[in-house]
């Protein structure tokens, strides 16, 4: 009776098993990115995305930088942007930035102060533009003046199955959602390639698109270069979630044998 018992638990066993299996080596075909891509691809893809430059807005931090031919001169035009300065170099994620972000913050009627320069409206200029306006400003006090801008605060946050989930800080403002991916160390085996969600705030409003990672169409995308803000979420597949209930399905089968042959056991004797 028992040995009976027991051949049903391990048959059963075998299937849960076997099942898991199945859906884990079902959810590795999507795996690979860009499956549609031909051998042609470089005629294919000749459209892709345009990058279109973000403008500045209100409570944005700026990056600016003012060299002039005195070393001197330009540390005091800006002494005010050393003074809150944190880490600058390369992308890194935000736990390991410093508390104070670098920069000029863009107070709410659009507009910077630096010293000796005074205040001016940056609002709705892309970087380059804000530079052209800092370097004509400059030029009247300073000779040849070298002016560099950037934001200090373009942040994209990736979460989900990926290595490293965190929120990045990046220093270049073209960025696409494969640098991103990047940055974070790429999907993990567990991530849904074909369901990539990203989630856009545009005017206070929450905009979501899903994008395909398997299909060429990701580089005409709308969505492939990013914004600030910009927050991508990869979806689990079903491997994981066969994965996490692997040891909860044995945990419970080995309770349900246990059961099953204390009740046998009890039933002979009585």
């Amino acid at each position: 009776m028992v040995r009976k018992i027991l051949g049903k638990t391990r048959f059963t066993s075998l299937i849960v098993l076997s099942a898991v299996f199945i859906v884990s080596c079902g959810s590795t075909k999507n795996v690979p990115y860009f499956q549609d891509v031909s051998l042609d691809a470089q005629s294919e893809l000749s459209n892709t995305a345009k990058f279109t430059e973000p403008v500045i807005q209100a409570d944005d931090i700026l990056s600016v930088s003012i060299f002039t031919i005195d070393p001197a001169t330009g540390m005091i035009v800006n002494q005010v942007a050393s003074q809150v300065m944190g880490t600058q170099g390369n992308a890194a994620s935000t736990q390991n930035a410093t508390p104070s972000t670098s920069g000029f913050i863009v107070d709410k009627n659009g507009e910077i102060e630096l010293s000796l320069l005074g205040k001016m409206k940056v609002a709705g200029l892309t970087t380059f533009q804000a530079k052209d306006l800092i370097r004509n400003r400059a030029s009247n006090s300073y000779q040849n003046p070298n002016v560099q801008v950037r934001f200090a605060n373009f942040k994209i946050t990736i979460l989900g199955e990926v290595t490293k989930p965190a929120s990045y800080i990046i220093p270049n403002e073209k960025v696409s959602i494969l640098d991103a991916l990047g940055l974070a160390g790429d999907l993990t085996i567990y991530g849904r390639r074909e369901n990539v969600i990203l989630i856009r705030d545009i005017d206070g409003k929450k905009e979501f698109a899903r994008i395909n990672l398997n299909s060429k169409d990701i580089f005409t995308s709308p969505y492939y270069y990013l914004r600030q803000n910009d927050v991508i979420y990869v979806e689990p597949n079903k491997g994981k979630a066969a994965t996490l209930n692997q040891a909860r399905t044995q945990t419970i089968a080995l309770i349900g044998t246990a059961l099953t042959v204390v009740a046998a056991l009890v039933a002979r004797l009585f």
